[in-house]
């Protein structure tokens, strides 16, 4: 199997415990074992990370950037689903 034929992968890396894995890039790799011992160290060279997710890049699925506004936007009725929509009580000093 050529360089040429290696899936893509997507790179996440989690610099510290409790926080989340960040996407880092993406590398070629035959195979799942490569693919996370060449994005460590591709990606964390310099021990800045903690964890490593590498995914196939065919196995995600993803919205279209076009579709932003339609995509995100809250459907008629539905305000309260944001924060926004609520105001803070007068009587309450710490809100």
């Amino acid at each position: 199997m050529s360089e040429e034929t290696w899936p893509l992968w997507e790179v996440f890396v989690r610099a510290n415990r409790g926080m989340s894995h960040v996407h880092a890039g993406s590398l070629h790799a035959p195979d799942a074992e490569l693919a996370v011992r060449n994005a460590r160290d591709l990606y964390t060279r310099r021990g800045e990370g903690t964890s490593i997710w590498v995914v196939p890049s065919d196995a995600i699925t993803a919205s279209a950037p076009d579709a932003k506004g339609s995509f995100f936007e809250s459907p008629a009725g539905k305000n309260y689903r944001h924060a926004v929509y609520y105001t803070a009580s007068e009587g309450v000093p710490h809100l």
